[in-house]
């Protein structure tokens, strides 16, 4: 029984996230937990909920009984679309900041991957618009997908899955990933950027384990020569299609992370596909 956790807003944005994780998972049984998170900046929003009920009741409970009545709703919604015996969903209501709140409910409900839209930005709207996925990526301890606004789900026929060879199978997520495959009968592609540096006894390592790893799947290994992770993915994206796009978040030096942080940042922006960000390997945690 996979654990799927839902956060939403109630825009389209998330519930094309809340249909793409039914789909996803069409075949598989699974709880999904549907969460909306309010604070008190959303006192000041007048988009979802109903403001004339404001005289009569305490403004918390206004707040939790809207929510709970636009998580049944989309709910409602979902199942109507499809109705599937294998799924069961849980409608989660909080006054609480959405990271904390994944958080939480992560580590008391054994969740196996996180869910949520993503919207394309730039220029100084970038500043804001995705800063919350920017949050949840980095502090989930499981696998967080993304999926853009307007993509609408497709079967996973390739899977590309950007390494450093850095970490091997004791990868938080990876038995998630090898399950989808091997669900949709996906080719998973490995693709190594390279800059003319033979990978090292670590690496080759790591390598040939995956290779073990998913050895049930077909896969096979790429290497894009002289470009970065960005640059290796646009090119393999331009020749290919691609149904979902795999990246280890790992724990990197300040250093590192100046170079890591926008290839995340620009995947969660601008990716035209859903995105699977796997977290820090198990050892780290």
């Amino acid at each position: 029984m996979k654990r799927i956790l839902i956060p939403t807003d109630f825009s389209e944005a998330s519930y094309n996230a809340l249909e793409y994780a039914v789909q996803l998972f069409i075949n598989e049984p699974c709880t999904f937990y549907v969460l909306n998170t309010y604070t008190p900046v959303a006192l000041y929003t007048t988009t979802i909920y109903d403001s004339h009920t404001v005289l009569n009741m305490d403004l918390g409970e206004i707040y939790k009984k809207a929510s709970l009545e636009n998580l049944n709703k989309i709910i409602l919604r979902v199942t109507d679309a499809y109705p599937n015996s294998k799924h069961t969903f849980t409608a989660i209501s909080s006054y609480n900041v959405l990271t904390l709140e994944l958080n939480e409910i992560v580590a008391t409900s054994e969740i196996d991957a996180i869910i949520m839209g993503t919207s394309g930005a730039s220029g100084l709207k970038e500043v804001f618009v995705g800063s919350q996925t920017m949050q949840v990526v980095k502090d989930a301890k499981v696998p967080v997908i993304g999926v853009p606004d307007t993509y609408r789900f497709r079967a996973l026929k390739d899977v590309l899955f950007t390494t450093d060879y850095r970490t091997g199978t004791n990868q938080v997520g990876l038995s998630l990933l090898e399950g989808l495959c091997r669900k949709h009968i996906s080719r998973l592609i490995f693709l190594n950027a390279y800059y003319g540096i033979e990978l090292d006894h670590e690496q080759l390592e790591n390598k040939a384990l995956l290779d073990e790893y998913f050895e049930r799947d077909a896969h096979l290994n790429e290497v894009a020569d002289g470009m970065d992770v960005l640059e290796a993915v646009a090119d393999f994206q331009s020749k290919h299609n691609i149904d979902l796009l795999v990246l280890v978040h790992n724990k990197h030096s300040f250093f590192e992370n100046l170079l890591f942080t926008p290839v995340v940042r620009n995947i969660v922006h601008h990716a035209s596909v859903p995105f699977m960000i796997l977290p820090p390997f198990k050892t780290t945690l």
